[in-house]
């Protein structure tokens, strides 16, 4: 009894094998089943939307889109000069020259500065002569002018390098 219950075990170990070989084998095959059936409704579902753009690109002419491509980048252009021409400053100083400005400027110093050269007296000329070693600087009227005319310089190269800061931050 006890080895035909082996044998029965035996018997019943290999039919579940098989059995799981087949549900493996079933299950598979619904895998493969259910993958094709995604794969089908995938192609119909492109071949609808391929059928549906070609639909909305039948009235579609390719250049009548580049000749509103062109349109609309036109019309951008004048919004922006629009907004440009809205944006700058009205008014006065825009119509002045910068540089005609500054030669103007130069022009007045240089004709204040020659004002004040004819008001300065000149001593007269020592008649002793001069010692063969440079000593001390004397001070005379023209260290006056050579200091005034050199902070002049100094002042104007400094507004120049505030004006270029303010345009760099301008910009």
């Amino acid at each position: 009894a006890a080895l035909q219950a082996l044998k029965r075990k035996k018997r019943y170990e290999k039919q579940l094998t098989q059995i799981d070989g087949t549900l493996s084998t079933i299950e598979f095959q619904r895998e493969a089943l259910e993958n094709s059936h995604t794969n089908t409704e995938v192609l119909k579902n492109m071949g609808y939307a391929a059928q549906a753009m070609k639909k909305v690109h039948e009235n579609m002419d390719l250049n009548k889109i580049d000749d509103l491509m062109q349109d609309i980048t036109e019309q951008q252009d004048v919004a922006q000069e629009i907004s440009d021409a809205i944006s700058n400053r009205a008014g006065f100083g825009d119509e002045f020259d910068e540089d005609e400005l500054m030669a103007e400027l130069e022009e007045l110093e240089q004709e204040e500065l020659n004002k004040g050269m004819r008001n300065v007296r000149l001593p007269s000329v020592p008649s002793t002569s001069l010692p063969s070693r440079p000593g001390k600087l004397l001070a005379c009227p023209f260290t006056f002018l050579m200091i005034k005319t050199c902070s002049l310089t100094r002042k104007r190269a400094e507004d120049e390098d505030e004006m270029k800061k303010l345009a760099a931050w301008a910009s």
